[in-house]
């Protein structure tokens, strides 16, 4: 028998939700092979199975919390699976014909010590538990070896002459559908949909709040005339995706400015660290990328000693693997500066908002013709993008982003300064 434990998840994530699970009980499983999806703040994670077995026991179902080490399942041996569950049942009909299964399934049955069931709880029913003043003592545990969930803590006296194998499943299963179900049609009588935010959805919508509510967030606007890199992309990007197999967006003339003018202005490439303030001498950009799940930003590492073909050809692989939800959390962390492109879905201005503890994000926006004056008698139509930077104003004064952004503005407007600066 093996426990299915929660795996570490990397550094400063301490648990995840149960995405899904990719095996039901009953099933024989392989070393190796993938038993449940896990979601945390950052990244998807696969569960996979540590011996080979079956699936005895599924002790957390998906959309439940897990901490980090806590046992979500049971594998138990393929050839003593069906006695085991037999005798589970009937512990007493049947007691020398296994006694060392019948041992560890007995065990949680006769709760004589509240002591026991607490070092078998799990950190959820743990919490669920004081929060609720249920002695654990008293809990009924559904996982064989006696471990209780918070599952075991929620019914809890919500179905006291209840069956053990059977109160679980009817308060667990329903669970993810609940809230639907019970608030989908408001008193107005007005047809709604209402649905659980996913981990990473919560996790975005808490660090948005918190970077307006502990930055001073301040933005600020320009244009960029984008004629003449429109012109090298049409003359060269054939010949460059010939030669390099990936081909010449705009990110890589935006991420070498970027750097150009994060090397001239170094506090939009710093950080607030308590009273100290810590200016980075290495450049890792952040590059925003929408995928189903929500905004991810994957980091492309020391950007400043890259090529073009290497710039493109890192974001499109992060991109990729973005969408597909196979990041590894090393790909998305400690990024220096963000760059963040809503013009590939239209948008002509915004305000983007910082993603902390860096100091600075470039917006990039659609491409649009406009009449610009060249002087008082000339009127020219030329494609035109507004960019925009917001700033931490706790360190970067208003003079600094300013000049921050017009840097930003002529190195991409002379891109063959971006091979002598960025």
């Amino acid at each position: 028998m093996s426990e299915i434990l929660v795996p570490d998840l990397g550094e400063s994530i301490s648990e995840g939700t149960i995405y899904k699970w990719l095996v039901k009980e009953g099933d024989t499983v392989g070393q190796g092979d993938v038993l449940a999806e896990l979601e945390t703040d950052k990244v998807n994670l696969e569960i996979s199975a540590e011996v080979e077995g079956v699936i005895s026991s599924i002790l957390r179902q998906a959309g439940e919390n897990v901490a980090v080490g806590e046992a979500i399942g049971i594998i138990g041996a393929a050839s003593g699976s069906k006695p085991q569950a037999a005798e589970s049942k009937a512990p007493e009909a049947a007691p020398a014909s296994g006694s060392a299964a019948a041992a560890p399934v007995a065990a949680p049955e006769a709760p004589a010590g509240g002591d026991s069931h607490t070092a078998l709880a799990s950190p959820g029913a743990r919490k669920l538990a004081r929060e609720r003043g249920i002695d654990l003592g008293e809990v009924s545990a559904r996982d064989p070896i006696g471990r209780i969930g918070q599952a075991d803590v929620s019914g809890h006296g919500a179905a006291p002459q209840a069956a053990a194998p059977v109160a679980p499943a009817a308060q667990v299963k329903p669970e993810p559908a609940k809230p639907a179900a019970s608030k989908a049609a408001p008193e107005d009588g007005k047809n709604v949909e209402r649905k659980r935010m996913s981990r990473r959805r919560l996790t975005i919508a808490s660090r948005l709040v918190e970077a307006q509510q502990t930055a001073a967030m301040l933005t600020t606007f320009n244009e960029v005339d984008m004629t003449a890199i429109l012109d090298i992309r049409k003359r060269r990007k054939d010949a460059f995706k010939e030669k390099h197999e990936v081909g010449l967006g705009f990110m890589s003339f935006f991420t070498k400015a970027v750097i150009g003018a994060l090397k001239t202005y170094p506090l939009l490439n710093a950080e607030i660290d308590g009273e100290d303030l810590v200016v980075k001498k290495f450049y890792d950009i952040g590059i925003a990328v929408a995928a189903k799940e929500g905004l991810v930003v994957p980091v492309v590492r020391d950007a400043d000693r890259l090529s073009f073909p290497e710039i493109e050809r890192q974001i499109g692989e992060l991109a990729s693997k973005a969408r597909a939800n196979t990041l590894s959390l090393s790909e998305l962390q400690g990024g220096t500066f963000t760059i963040t492109n809503g013009g590939v879905f239209g948008s002509l201005l915004s305000t983007p908002i910082l993603n902390t503890p860096q100091v600075g994000i470039l917006g990039m926006h659609k491409i649009q013709l406009r009449p610009i004056a060249l002087d008082e008698e000339r009127t020219v139509n030329r494609p035109m993008m507004y960019i925009a930077l917001s700033y931490d104003h706790r360190i970067v004064d208003g003079s600094e982003a300013v000049s921050f952004l017009v840097k930003v503005k002529e190195l991409l407007e002379d891109p063959e300064a971006l091979l002598l600066e960025g």
